[in-house]
């Protein structure tokens, strides 16, 4: 019951406390995951042998992650506790937890982001790929060698509806996890609809580099698959948090468009952070949209003149 007495008596403290004002742009950031607050006087609570609180404040946008966080301080904080005993018997340290971003822990906030970019990889990059491998296959493309239309313009009408069809999932996939997964949108809807289009470019770029460098449906597919599909699952931080993968696997994910929009995805939506904090994500996946957009357009060329 005196613990319980003591986290009533000290929650109002760590809520005026305005040293968590300042955590707050480190969490949204993500340069801390963590973090300890002490109560005002906790030493000398100590040194009474009265209760002394202290506040975990861990980032939950990865539930697993906030509560491995959580526990590992809890067990820091025991262990200490247990060190004091023979010293001070009578020594207590209350903790408290609080989970930032998604508190309650569901999976739905974590995965519901991370879904958006698996979505878009499908619409964009996979269809992309065989769509335009089957247009070659069944000779279609041909009719574009006696076009005075040029690379750009060709790729630019093959991809237009792809554009569009993505912008509708990205509605959609918005539109879902607010009605039926409730999964909160705490940023700016404009600021993640323009980050899905860019995502876009970006898919839709790497499936016509497909295209280009295959002859078959199959071939066309299998490549889309392990290019686009498989990193897209497994390295974007989708599933498995990029902080628990081998440094082999963390240096490889930086190449995976996907891990850059999921994290601006769940930025966006958990966070509500804007483009202050978003800005290098969003220029790498800028700078991917270029150069892919530039390569895919010479190996088109490169292929109709072939």
């Amino acid at each position: 019951m005196s613990g319980h007495v003591a986290k009533q008596v000290l929650e109002p403290q760590f809520t005026r406390d305005r040293r968590q004002r300042r955590l707050e742009p480190l969490f949204q950031r993500g340069v801390a995951q963590g973090a300890v607050v002490f109560e005002p006087r906790f030493a000398e609570h100590l040194g009474r042998n009265e209760p002394a609180g202290l506040l975990i404040v861990a980032d939950a946008t990865e539930p697993n992650t906030g509560s491995v966080i959580q526990s590992y301080a809890n067990a820091v904080i025991d262990g200490y506790e247990r060190e004091l005993q023979p010293r001070a018997p009578g020594v207590r340290i209350v903790p408290q937890a609080r989970l930032r971003f998604n508190p309650t822990r569901q999976s739905s906030n974590l995965f519901v982001p991370g879904l958006m970019a698996f979505v878009l990889t499908i619409v964009s990059s996979l269809m992309t790929a065989i769509s335009l491998t089957r247009e070659k296959e069944t000779g279609t493309m041909e009719a574009l060698l006696v076009s005075p239309l040029r690379p750009w313009q060709i790729i630019a009408g093959k991809v237009a509806p792809y554009l569009a069809v993505g912008f509708v999932a990205v509605v959609g996939v918005i539109v879902e996890a607010r009605l039926v997964f409730k999964v909160p949108l705490r940023g700016s809807l404009t600021l993640l609809l323009v980050e899905g289009l860019l995502f876009i470019l970006v898919s839709l770029s790497l499936g016509i580099l497909i295209s280009a460098r295959t002859s078959s449906q199959r071939v066309a597919m299998m490549g889309a698959l392990a290019g686009t599909m498989l990193p897209t699952m497994l390295l974007s931080g989708f599933i498995f948090p990029i902080e628990s993968m081998p440094w082999p696997l963390r240096a490889i994910s930086v190449v995976v468009p996907a891990r850059w929009f999921v994290l601006v995805a769940r930025s966006i939506m958990l966070k509500g952070i804007g483009l202050v904090y978003l800005w290098q994500p969003t220029l790498v996946l800028f700078a991917m949209a270029v150069a892919l957009l530039a390569a895919s357009t010479h190996a088109f060329h490169q292929r109709l003149d072939g």
